[in-house]
């Protein structure tokens, strides 16, 4: 695997640090409320435990810190959190001091199920699209926007035949760092894949930073975008002449087994917490789908499930956690029940009784190229 750093702040990326995602700070002690009051995109920060602090790279945890270890930021300030971040692909509860940022601990423990979850069924449409590229001497060039740790080039340059070079957007130099390090170095077919990183905000993406692009993928972003930044994806996108695969999308709904009567009640509200301050949340495939089809791109959308048994104990503890407490922070009100909700949820968890489906929806945009052929 080769790597070389991108310049960094003026180039195309990601608004939204990780994919990954879930930017809930889980909370201890059972207390949802409490947990709502730490609810953030949990990322170290470039404060005390970012990338220069005791839990980055040089400090003496590193990337092995707990999650329980690590700060989150509540887009204002840093508020240390007992938790990982912790809900299915959320949106930030506002952003009056910066876009959501994402823990690699919570990343690390989601990108299992993601990599389960993804719709295979889409892969087929997007090779035939790909076989019919024009060749580079450098292969196919992917841009995974939002890369978080890079769990998307991890899952896909796997399954694509061929040389492959990604370029890895994200805001967090603390994830490319991780993106970079643990990229693959191999495709299918055994070709050489390298990666380079560039540091940037999706608000800036052009399609002169798509130059060249055969491929545009994201994981767990749509949803922590607003309607204008969709826009302007999609834009880019058409422009540039290239598919892309969109995955992990938060689709608003929860299975949970066995049923509770409060299951609808906090699924309504954490719903409603994705949409505050104009994101898109549950409404976001929708959105795109009809974003990118208005540039004349070929739109399939996919189911891509989260499945979390015993087996995913761990997970479904953390997305618990941040699952209810964002309803509260939406509904005070739910308080008191939603504390005895999470604590009877979480036993069960632990018992092993649990079993928990989280809808997402995987979305393969097919974009005209720019000779003009569909």
């Amino acid at each position: 695997m080769g790597t070389r750093d991108g310049d960094g702040s003026g180039r195309s990326g990601e608004r939204i640090a990780g994919r990954g995602p879930a930017d809930r700070a889980g909370a201890g002690d059972g207390d949802p409320t409490a947990q709502a009051a730490r609810i953030g995109t949990g990322c170290p920060t470039d404060g005390p435990d970012g990338p220069d602090g005791p839990d980055g790279p040089d400090g003496p945890d590193g990337p092995s810190s707990s999650a329980a270890e690590r700060a989150t930021l509540r887009l204002r300030e840093a508020v240390p959190t007992e938790a990982a971040p912790v809900d299915a692909d959320p949106g930030g509860p506002g952003r009056p001091g910066g876009p959501p940022r994402y823990a690699p601990a919570w990343l690390r423990l989601r990108e299992p199920a993601d990599a389960a979850a993804r719709a295979h069924d889409l892969l087929d449409p997007l090779r035939i699209r790909l076989a019919n590229l024009p060749s580079r001497a450098d292969g196919l060039v992917v841009h995974d926007l939002g890369c978080g740790t890079g769990s998307m080039g991890r899952w896909l340059a796997p399954l694509l035949d061929g040389a492959q070079h990604w370029v890895l957007h994200d805001r967090d130099p603390y994830l490319l760092h991780f993106a970079a390090v643990g990229a693959p170095r191999s495709a299918a077919d055994g070709s050489r894949v390298t990666v380079e990183t560039r540091r940037g905000d999706l608000a800036r993406l052009t399609p002169d930073a798509l130059a060249g692009a055969g491929l545009v993928t994201a994981s767990a972003l749509l949803d922590v975008l607003t309607a204008e930044e969709v826009g302007t994806l999609a834009a880019a996108c058409a422009a540039a002449g290239c598919p892309a695969l969109l995955t992990l999308s938060v689709a608003g709904r929860v299975e949970l087994a066995p049923a509770h009567p409060l299951d609808a009640e906090i699924t309504e509200a954490f719903n409603d917490h994705q949409r505050r301050t104009g994101l898109l949340g549950p409404d976001a495939v929708t959105s795109a789908a009809e974003a990118f089809a208005a540039h004349g791109a070929t739109v399939r959308a996919h189911p891509s499930p989260w499945r979390l048994g015993p087996g995913e104990a761990a997970l479904a503890e953390q997305w618990l956690r941040g699952w209810v407490g964002a309803a509260v922070e939406q509904r005070p009100e739910l308080r008191e029940p939603a504390g005895r909700y999470l604590e009877e949820r979480l036993a069960a968890c632990a018992a092993g009784e649990l079993r928990v489906v989280v809808h997402h929806t995987d979305l393969l945009a097919l974009c005209r190229p720019t000779g003009g052929s569909s």
